[in-house]
């Protein structure tokens, strides 16, 4: 798919996620119906799906694809460490990584974006393929925007889980 395809893909994503969870203040109902539109939408993707923070972990929350590893310490594997360096995290490659944790071994490429709301890291989205290096630069701004949207309709509520 092309830069321009993928743009138009991601301002339709956008205009479709607002539309589902603009007037919605629950956190997991909108994580939930999020990880389902980009499921159905996105191409080569096996898993779409939150981890929330819980204290020093994360936990799993709303997804679409395969069983999931239930708990991941803050700081380890892709997830974590979007958690502890509040960054994205894009993979070509997860098995060049000796840190990865493979909770379904066909998983091939991975993002991992942070849900930051008031400072403080409550969440992230990730989303992995078994196509490598799946997500690119228009994939990661697409998704961060639609993270982006997903954060101020938290704010808007005033509703942080």
């Amino acid at each position: 798919m092309g830069s321009m395809n993928k743009n138009t893909l991601y301002q339709e994503l956008l205009a479709q996620t607002s539309a589902i969870i603009s007037d919605e203040p629950d956190v997991i109902a909108n994580m939930a119906n999020i990880s389902a539109l980009l499921f159905e939408k996105l191409s080569d993707v096996n898993w779409v799906g939150f981890y929330r923070v819980v204290a020093n972990e994360l936990v799993l929350g709303p997804f679409q694809g395969k069983i999931a590893c239930i708990r991941i310490p803050v700081g380890k594997g892709f997830c974590g460490t979007a958690v502890s360096d509040n960054s994205t995290q894009r993979i070509a490659d997860v098995h060049s990584f000796s840190g990865h944790i493979a909770c379904d071994a066909t998983s091939n490429a991975e993002i991992v974006i942070p849900v930051e709301v008031e400072g403080k890291v409550i969440a992230v989205l990730d989303i992995d393929s078994t196509k490598f290096d799946r997500f690119d630069l228009h994939d990661q701004n697409g998704l961060e925007a639609i993270i982006t949207l997903f954060e101020n309709i938290i704010i808007k509520h005033g509703v942080v889980n």
